[in-house]
């Protein structure tokens, strides 16, 4: 597994159905990194694999994706999500005491009858130079995670190292609306890929169950996760805790 530092902070703590979202989420939202507009630049050369061995080649096809959750948001999608984030209830976030991961289903199950279960559906769209088995395991590829930019080199050896993030997390929708939901919905959500993303296992440890208004990621890549949040909270009907619409309200005008 090898890093290498992006711009910026590892990460930052601040003080404090379903498939319908893929398309407004997912053009919104890992690989391309925004600053402002402006995309994180990065290189093929000298990345190695975990026995120091040179990676496999890149892949066919652009760099920059043209969609999934860390795809750069342009003006109009910043402009559209503004819009939404006005239109969003505010209110407190409720206790989250009865809250259970099963509520949301089985994790990872194949909800696109593609034969592949969601977490490697995922990486196959997030990693670059992947690598897959028969049975649909990514078992290689390289991350360039929009939570730290550093890069990540994957290997199911090692499979804790890059993790599937839900964008806006269980514990938090179940706290801001998701308990009133049918488990249909609820597995649906789970499952969603406008809401998941590839992410450095320890960043995403550290942002656990948190939202905007406590944690987000380094610098470059806030736009987009902020356009990406809207997005699926706006798609949910989810409500918003007055800090993270706080948050969210101050990132999108910063873009």
């Amino acid at each position: 597994m090898v890093r290498t530092p992006g711009t910026g902070s590892r990460f930052s703590a601040l003080p404090r159905p379903a498939r319908r979202a893929a398309g407004a989420v997912g053009a919104a939202l890992a690989v391309a990194l925004v600053a402002g507009c402006g995309l994180l630049p990065w290189s093929d050369v000298g990345t190695r694999g975990p026995s120091g061995a040179p990676s496999a080649p890149p892949a066919e096809g652009p760099t920059v994706p043209e969609s999934g959750p860390a795809a750069p948001p342009g003006a109009e999608r910043i402009e559209q999500a503004e819009s939404r984030l006005q239109d969003a209830e505010v209110a407190p976030e409720s206790s989250g005491a009865d809250y259970e991961r099963d509520e949301f289903g089985s994790s990872w199950i194949d909800t696109d009858g593609n034969g592949c279960p969601t977490r490697h559906d995922v990486l196959a769209r997030d990693l670059r130079r992947v690598r897959v088995a028969d049975d649909c395991t990514v078992t290689r590829g390289v991350l360039e995670d929009p939570y730290t930019g550093e890069r990540v080199e994957f290997s199911a050896d090692d499979p804790m190292e890059v993790q599937i993030d839900h964008v806006v997390p269980l514990a938090l929708a179940w706290r801001t609306g998701a308990s009133e939901w049918d488990r249909d919905t609820r597995e649906e959500f789970g499952n969603d890929p406008g809401n998941l993303i590839a992410a450095d296992g320890p960043a995403n440890q550290a942002k656990g169950d948190s939202g905007p208004g406590e944690w987000q990621p380094y610098p470059p890549f806030r736009c987009t996760y902020a356009v990406a949040y809207v997005g699926v909270v706006d798609e949910y009907g989810l409500r918003l805790p007055p800090d993270d619409h706080a948050a969210l309200e101050e990132t999108l005008a910063a873009c």
